[in-house]
């Protein structure tokens, strides 16, 4: 399984005005935190996220986000990647529909990102951007994104509480299930003593119908995770993501998977659409978790969402930053369908809310989406004093 590739987009788009882009803007901001987040690779002492904000010559905004978690100088990168690199190639230029432009700055740039090391930045930025343009074209259409794209239903995505971490992870379970959470992903790859010991007092706290995954964020060697996943079992996760490197040989996932009794997990880490089918065709991924702000935006992932359904795997958003990725992804999940979850970072973070509101109510472990135009959320003005640099 490999991590990277060249992207393209999909058929099963629906038709869209053309426009022209009169701006792109990108802030990047910055929430300070009381309890840093923690996974087995790195720690998050604050909390980041980059927004673009798309503009129309009729002036229609849309809004998007770049992930940004790691490392600690990613932010600003990413946003002056932006808006010195990526911004100057699109903007006072017709276009047919934000596929055009993701597949014009995806290939413009494909030796660019080859030349510098730098694929995944770009390709991040590429991301955020397109993710603001089908927010844009939906409000344009004056419809919600989800059923812009072709989801049918009420609009209501299951979810589940994610970023639940070492640290008093009981105490952040039961502030979920308060919060409406019904589901919930525990990060483990701390040593199996402790990380046995918080999946048993979950399962014990929650009962045995609870759904609760686990998160090891490619912690272990193969002969570590087979220990892992046989000492877990008993505890019934319903997916193990990510135990294994994700650049190992697709030999090592498929002998993985073959002796597993737990479904694997994965695909955030995962780059372009030839190697989110290859991991389709590996078949070790039971639930596929593509990214939207980190590969692929919505012109990229949501043909390989309908692929991963239509080959009988459960396609679950994975997105752990800012509001903005958050309801991005609970709209694509919409419009895909399917019974896959929608990640949601239980960990508290001013730029959830703060950057997409009105947020989307969470109810009885579902959040309903809006039948407002686009994405129905837009930075609040509060959060202006997070903010960090200046307007690019």
């Amino acid at each position: 399984m490999t991590s990277t590739d060249t992207a393209s987009g999909g058929p099963g788009f629906p038709i869209i005005d053309p426009f022209t882009i009169e701006s792109l803007t990108v802030y990047v901001y910055r929430a300070p935190v009381t309890r840093p987040v923690r996974t087995s690779f790195g720690t998050m002492a604050d909390r980041p996220a980059v927004v673009v904000t798309a503009r129309s010559t009729d002036g229609t905004p849309g809004y998007g986000e770049v992930w940004c978690n790691f490392p600690d100088p990613a932010a600003g990168y990413r946003a002056d990647l932006i808006a010195q690199v990526l911004a100057p190639a699109v903007v006072r230029r017709p276009w047919p529909g934000p596929e055009a432009v993701f597949d014009h700055l995806s290939e413009r740039f494909r030796l660019l990102g080859i030349q510098a090391g730098e694929p995944g930045p770009f390709a991040q930025c590429i991301a955020g951007i397109d993710i603001a343009l089908w927010d844009m074209a939906a409000r344009r259409a004056r419809m919600p994104l989800w059923r812009f794209l072709g989801g049918s239903g009420s609009g209501r995505v299951p979810a589940y509480a994610s970023g639940i971490g070492p640290d008093d992870p009981i105490r952040l379970v039961r502030h979920a299930r308060q919060a409406g959470h019904r589901a919930f992903k525990l990060k483990v790859g701390f040593g199996l003593e402790q990380d046995l010991a918080h999946l048993s007092a979950m399962r014990e706290a929650l009962g045995s119908d609870t759904t609760i995954a686990v998160d090891a964020n490619q912690a272990w060697s193969p002969e570590e995770a087979r220990t892992m996943i046989g000492a877990m079992a008993p505890y019934s996760p319903a997916w193990i993501e990510e135990p294994i490197a994700v650049d190992r040989p697709e030999a090592d996932w498929r002998s993985l998977a073959d002796g597993s009794p737990i479904p694997l997990a994965g695909g955030e880490n995962l780059y372009g659409d030839a190697a989110f089918g290859r991991a389709i065709r590996t078949g070790a991924l039971a639930v596929i978790q593509p990214d939207i702000t980190k590969w692929g935006g919505i012109s990229g992932c949501l043909p390989v969402a309908r692929r991963i359904l239509a080959a009988g795997r459960r396609y679950c958003p994975h997105h752990l930053g800012a509001g903005i990725g958050v309801v991005a992804s609970a709209h694509l999940l919409a419009a895909a369908g399917g019974d896959g979850l929608l990640e949601i970072d239980s960990n508290p973070n001013p730029l959830r809310e703060g950057l997409a509101q009105p947020f989307p109510r969470l109810i009885d472990g579902s959040l309903c989406l809006s039948d407002a135009p686009g994405l129905g959320v837009a930075p609040d003005s509060a959060v202006s004093g997070l903010r960090v640099g200046r307007d690019r």
